[in-house]
């Protein structure tokens, strides 16, 4: 059978970044169907879409820009799942190297360079490795995990709290870890490479109506 967008549980857009086989893998192994597609048609008939990312704001939005995705992403009406950078991409803008970037203007909010370095334990950047989240919202994309459950992030930039926050995290600053806005959903941390705690997210999301 080839797969497509009917026959396919998601699609992954492809936004030329590095971390789009990983997501696909770890969705396979939990079972699903994924496509992964820059096709206008494609992402707008899949029943969950994902836009992944790593790098920078302006990369991937040059990228997305060149194929003429933005008004396609924009007018989703299906679950959409943003990651790591996929989710900054969602905000209204990304600065970043004093590049102020114009992203999809999907969620509320700015991004930009985390302040942990400038705090008292001088931590270092950028933030990569293992973090518990916190003040986690009821949300079904969070069913069943709590403030226990850790998540790998590699980040140095980020979305301050507001009011689409929908989980937490705090490093050198409290940083919205997760946001939420309509259809629209992201997450800072890789659900991909979170074990038992990510792929329960990435489950959570394929579950929604």
């Amino acid at each position: 059978m080839t797969l497509d967008a009917q026959t396919a549980d998601a699609v992954i857009i492809d936004t030329g970044c590095a971390n789009i086989s990983s997501l696909k893998f770890a969705l396979q192994r939990l079972g699903y169907q994924i496509l992964v597609s820059a096709d206008k048609a494609q992402i707008q008939s899949a029943s969950k879409v994902f836009l992944p990312g790593v790098g920078s704001a302006e990369f991937a939005m040059n990228s997305i820009n060149e194929r003429n995705l933005v008004g396609v992403v924009q007018s989703l009406k299906q679950p959409v799942l943003g990651i790591c950078l996929g989710m900054q991409l969602m905000t209204e803008h990304s600065i970043e190297n004093d590049i102020d970037t114009p992203c999809l203007n999907l969620i509320p909010g700015e991004v930009k360079r985390i302040t942990a370095e400038n705090a008292d334990h001088n931590l270092r950047l950028p933030h990569m490795g293992w973090n518990t989240l916190e003040n986690i919202s009821d949300s079904p994309l969070f069913s069943g995990i709590t403030g226990e459950d850790y998540f790998y992030f590699v980040h140095t930039y980020c979305a301050p709290i507001n009011s689409a926050t929908i989980a937490q995290c705090d490093y050198g600053q409290r940083f919205s870890a997760s946001l939420q806005n309509n259809n629209f959903s992201g997450v800072q941390f890789h659900p991909e490479r979170s074990g038992k705690a990510g792929a329960k997210l990435l489950s959570n999301f394929m579950e929604l109506c």
